[in-house]
């Protein structure tokens, strides 16, 4: 039997609230230019929320130094001199790879991630490198590289983008990693800032190396430069720690022998 009793106003149950409305996508019109269309694939569509998280809610500080790359690049030929019997060969990223990874262990304040209510210290350095492949971007892991020999560094990332251009990694090769590194130098970019990939703390970019007019111990000479710039997520790393880490990468870069050691 239904009540007639009426409820006084303000009190009953409440009709639902609405589902939250998901974020509004501006709609454009296109242009009347012939064009094709494409649907955008699941991993654009990652791609893109992710990197709009990242711009959106990290505020990102930029620090850009020129580092001289000739002493590394008279190691690197030494190196896979002596590593063409085993059949290796280091690039200058894996290079990169590493002396990224030992400026994060000197600068602890810079490998770190921020959740909201915590800021994490980690204590290896675990590198995303950034590897295009058809249809987007993907940033397979070498981990624990602060402590791996390059000759590791070169056969797990020449393995990793291989099987990542053929959509062969697995999950736990793409995901975590403690910061990253993106290097556009083979397509001629001189200079770049890359966008955080939340929820690490930093990335680097590496620009191309060129030669160039260089005062070098006050003698004006032709070095080979190149420009790095890092992105810090400013909410946990301050302008002087991303300072700190810029400054240790370009030493290890410019004097690479102490990476090794």
């Amino acid at each position: 039997m239904f009540s007639t009793r009426r409820r006084r106003p303000g009190t009953g149950a409440r009709p639902p609230a609405p589902a939250q409305a998901a974020a509004a996508v501006p709609s454009y019109g296109v242009p009347e230019i012939p064009h094709e269309v494409a649907k955008l694939s699941n991993m654009r569509k990652t791609i893109a929320r992710r990197l709009t998280e990242s711009k959106q809610n990290v505020p990102h500080i930029y620090l850009t130094v020129d580092i001289r790359l000739d002493a590394l690049l008279k190691l690197r030929a030494e190196l896979n001199a002596s590593l063409e019997p085993r059949g290796v060969k280091l690039s200058v990223n894996d290079l990169l790879i590493k002396a990224l990874a030992a400026a994060l262990i000197e600068v602890p304040e810079c490998n770190v991630q921020y959740t909201g209510t915590e800021l994490i210290t980690f204590k290896r350095a675990d590198i995303s490198v950034a590897v295009s492949i058809p249809g987007g971007l993907i940033t397979p892991v070498i981990s624990e590289a602060d402590s791996k020999p390059l000759s590791r560094i070169a056969t797990e990332m020449k393995d990793l983008a291989a099987r990542a251009r053929e959509g062969k990694l697995k999950p736990e090769e793409y995901q975590g990693g403690s910061a990253s590194l993106s290097n556009m130098g083979m397509y001629g970019i001189s200079v770049f800032s890359a966008v955080i990939n939340p929820p690490q703390g930093m990335i680097m970019a590496i620009g191309a190396g060129e030669k160039k007019p260089w005062v070098v111990d006050g003698a004006l000479q032709v070095a080979t430069m190149m420009t790095a710039t890092g992105s810090f997520d400013h909410r946990a790393i301050d302008g002087a720690d991303g300072a700190r880490l810029m400054q240790a990468f370009k030493r290890l870069v410019e004097a690479p022998l102490g990476m090794l050691a």
